[in-house]
């Protein structure tokens, strides 16, 4: 299963893109024989939107045909890491070919792509910057793939 994260903005140089790519890089590396592949991160121009729908629009474009979405909201179902495995696992035994996890710009993702999405995750009931999600999205990944594999990163 093709895993993705189709994000609005860009991160920087810094420690949350450094932060990013470690945990995607971990996450294809831990995955990769339980059939996850590495993690792709799309990154769509907020400014090309303008508005949450003109967003929304963008994120769609760069979405893979057919891909199972999760959207990242904050209205959404908070799942522990172990669960978030488990779903992933599901839908890879399912057939699923590609799984995006989408993030909003700062003011979050319009209604109706959260609507559309299979699943809407929320990362706990405090608000988070967009760009900090995305870290969090990519180690939460890593952290189901370790799950998956059996290996210690994960402690119960």
């Amino acid at each position: 299963m093709r895993l993705h994260i189709v994000a609005v903005g860009r991160l920087r140089q810094g420690p949350e893109r450094e932060l990013v790519s470690d945990y995607c890089t971990r996450a294809g590396r831990t995955g990769r024989a339980f059939g996850l592949s590495p993690v792709a991160v799309t990154e769509v121009d907020e400014r090309k939107g303008g508005s949450k729908a003109g967003e929304a629009a963008l994120i769609e474009r760069a979405l893979p045909g057919g891909a199972t979405v999760v959207a990242l909201d904050e209205r959404g179902r908070t799942m522990t890491s172990p669960g978030l495995a488990a779903r992933l696992a599901s839908w890879r035994d399912s057939g699923c070919q590609d799984l995006a996890f989408i993030i909003g710009g700062a003011d979050g993702l319009d209604p109706a792509l959260v609507a559309r999405a299979d699943l809407a995750l929320s990362l706990g009931s405090m608000v988070w910057p967009h760009l900090l999600a995305r870290v969090m999205v990519s180690e939460q990944i890593y952290r189901a793939a370790s799950i998956l594999a059996g290996t210690p990163y994960h402690r119960e």
